[in-house]
């Protein structure tokens, strides 16, 4: 115990995980934020349903139809930012409440929109709280014992791909017989479901402790023992604010550290510098190199994923009309595909570690798509493209385990937020990038970008300086 370094009847958040063990209430938290995941999952999905249709109902170009998921694109950049920051500020409970009410009740709105302005600028507000769901599996992580963390947080994962799931059958169900705006409005749903249950969802005691909020978390921590039908070890919590010193830069992270005693003192100028010190904690000298190997992984990542849903459209026979059911098979194909990567992440991230499952997971991605520079048989191209499929979905669910990992409490989702800006920008290049050169009939070339993006950040991933796999986090 911590206790026998740093005083005596304390323990660090990650002792007292370990000693309730993954129970009933990390099992009901779960199914909760998991049901959020589903919720933002469905709503970036419905756009490859409901844009055919918009475009022959209101009769824009092709050009204005794609504008539907840029713009969604454009408010997930700004929304990945704003929802890291109120959630390392105002508590995860914040940022989660961001999410669910920004997509939600916007999303609704959508099924009204009188004309294609009002809904590409719903569909940006939409985007902004989008932006913010990595707030989700961030808040479930910091509940989880170390032991198992990765893999809980790849079976988390599990939730985006049913979600896509989910989608595709309503849309099949509902397009068909009462249009895009009824697929809106039933889409929209999980999130105010959510909502109304969110006040049951106890705030993170990581984040309580990064407060100095020691006597909430100990209350968060014996709701836990009872629900668990365990027992806390002997002693307090502590916020250990040695500890995180010894890790990081103590000129950065000591602004961020609070007691009790003096939370309320100078809580304006805490505001200001809290989110100064948060942008300075990642770009700190002991975690400067591995925000830029992070970014460079979560670009390549969210490329080659959208890349691929490029060239698995292009490269299927034909193209669907808006309520042709063709469509939507499609959907649940390659959907279904993603969760034996979700099941091999799951597997390995904490048998044989991050670094090596993320960096196997995207060379294999990258061996995949090499064949399909040459023209190949249909029936091979498909298998080869789901294969890919599975590893980069496999490569997404080890990136949800280890972002977070990487950052000390007081910046985490700061953090993380920002490397999903930059996975955004990546999902926004790869459609313009692949389809143009798709288009030119220049399948090589493409193959070859996807691939180029790929090995970089493959190497990217034996650089990384830290293993986070069996670690306590801070």
């Amino acid at each position: 115990m911590a206790g026998d370094g740093s005083g005596a009847g304390t323990y660090t958040t990650d002792e007292a995980l370990s000693r309730l063990g993954f129970g009933r209430f990390q099992a009901l938290l779960l199914g909760f934020l998991g049901t959020g995941w589903v919720a933002e999952a469905m709503e970036v999905m419905l756009l490859s349903f409901v844009g055919p249709s918009v475009k022959e109902e209101w009769g824009v170009s092709g050009g204005a139809e794609g504008l539907i998921t840029s713009v969604a694109f454009a408010g997930m950049l700004l929304g990945a930012c704003v929802g890291g920051l109120v959630s390392d500020r105002y508590g995860r409970r914040a940022g989660f409440l961001f999410t669910a009410i920004v997509s939600g009740v916007p999303g609704f709105l959508c099924a009204f929109s009188p004309n294609y302005a009002t809904l590409l600028a719903l569909r940006f507000v939409v985007g902004l709280g989008l932006g913010g769901s990595h707030v989700l599996p961030t808040w479930f992580l910091e509940f989880v014992p170390a032991e198992n963390r990765g893999s809980w947080i790849a079976a988390f994962t599990c939730f985006w791909t049913l979600g896509t799931i989910l989608e595709a059958l309503l849309a099949w169900a509902i397009m068909p017989i009462l249009g895009w705006r009824w697929l809106l409005a039933f889409s929209s749903m999980p999130c105010f479901i959510l909502l109304f249950f969110s006040s049951v969802v106890p705030e993170s005691p990581r984040y309580l402790c990064s407060r100095g909020k020691i006597s909430e978390a100990m209350l968060v921590l014996e709701r836990m023992a009872r629900m668990n039908n365990s027992a806390l070890p002997p002693g307090t919590i502590t916020s250990e604010p040695k500890r995180i010193e010894d890790n990081y830069d103590s000129s950065v992270t000591t602004p961020l550290l609070m007691t009790e005693d003096n939370l309320g003192h100078d809580e304006d100028t805490s505001t200001k510098s809290s989110y100064k010190n948060a942008f300075r904690a990642f770009w700190s000298r002991d975690l400067i190199g591995s925000t830029l190997l992070l970014w460079l992984v979560h670009f390549a990542s969210y490329f080659a994923y959208y890349g691929l849903v490029y060239l698995i459209s292009e490269l299927s026979s034909g193209r669907s009309q808006p309520n042709d059911s063709t469509v939507y098979i499609n959907v649940l194909v390659t959907s279904f595909a993603e969760f034996p990567g979700l099941l091999l992440a799951a597997l390995l991230i904490d048998r044989i570690g991050r670094r090596v499952t993320l960096g196997g997971m995207i060379l294999l991605c990258c061996a995949f798509i090499a064949p399909l520079s040459i023209q190949l048989r249909e029936g091979l191209s498909i298998i080869l493209l789901f294969c890919a499929r599975t590893c980069v979905m496999g490569d997404f669910a080890v990136l949800h385990v280890y972002s977070p990992e990487i950052y000390p409490t007081s910046c985490r989702n700061t953090g993380v937020g920002f490397a999903n800006f930059i996975g955004r920008i990546g999902s926004i290049v790869a459609p313009l990038t692949i389809t143009a050169l798709l288009e030119n009939h220049r399948q090589k070339e493409a193959v070859l970008v996807m691939d180029l993006a790929l090995f970089l950040a493959g190497v990217a991933c034996t650089l990384f300086p830290l293993e986070t796999k069996g670690r306590e986090i801070h």
